[in-house]
């Protein structure tokens, strides 16, 4: 489990690709401390399993599901990426709830300065979008941020100044992809609902197990 704080920016040393699958190598510092072999750090939002260390970095297997989620596929040697190490039992929460687990990429179309803080738009498909809302959480790149905005093809947050100092991503640029997460209880609330009223594949719906029906949504103005 991560927060979405990035603890350090590094640099991808290798990436090796046979097919969708293959190995990464990330010239770290921060995150190698108190870190071992089969530890979980995020690389731009992705969580990966620390499989070898060097001195100056560490090396993780990629499974195909994890290039077919994400922009990994579009890195490149020297590609500066956000780093953040698995959160501690006793560590503080400053961000919210990061899986590490890449629901699909959205693509940066602006980045707008309004006095300190930059405006960064991001279009998303509609299955991303549902689970987008003003005001709550998004996960981008591995950086936890609120939403400012959401339209019909697109959300929007803005980005502080220590935020974009300490990140990579505004060194984005309009067309370049990101990875995206997006708020894990959302999700499981989807599901549910989805399981309640029949709308998830394969289930049917089970009102007299769960104790709600049509009737009680409408009356909660659902």
């Amino acid at each position: 489990m991560f927060t979405g704080i990035v603890e350090e920016t590094g640099r991808i040393r290798s990436l090796a690709l046979s097919g969708s699958s293959g190995t990464i190598s990330i010239r770290a510092k921060k995150v190698l401390e108190g870190t071992g072999i089969g530890d979980s750090i995020a690389v731009n939002g992705i969580c990966l399993t620390v499989v070898s260390l060097q001195p100056d970095g560490f090396t993780a297997d990629v499974m195909a599901e994890t290039v077919r989620r994400s922009s990994l596929s579009g890195c490149r040697p020297g590609d500066p990426v956000n780093l953040e190490r698995a959160m501690a039992a006793d560590g503080r929460f400053g961000g919210h709830l990061v899986s590490g687990h890449i629901d699909g990429t959205g693509s940066i179309t602006r980045l707008r300065r309004e006095e300190n803080a930059v405006w960064v738009t991001v279009a998303a498909g509609e299955e991303l979008l549902e689970l987008i809302v003003e005001k709550g959480s998004v996960c981008i790149d591995g950086v936890s941020l609120t939403v400012a905005a959401v339209g019909e093809t697109s959300f929007q947050v803005s980005v502080i100044p220590h935020t974009g100092q300490e990140t990579i991503l505004l060194k984005k640029r309009p067309g370049d992809l990101v990875n995206l997460e997006t708020d894990l209880i959302g999700k499981y609330v989807k599901k549910l609902l989805g399981c309640v009223l029949g709308r998830d594949p394969g289930t049917q719906p089970k009102p007299e197990a769960s104790g709600i029906t049509m009737e009680m949504l409408r009356e909660l103005d659902f």
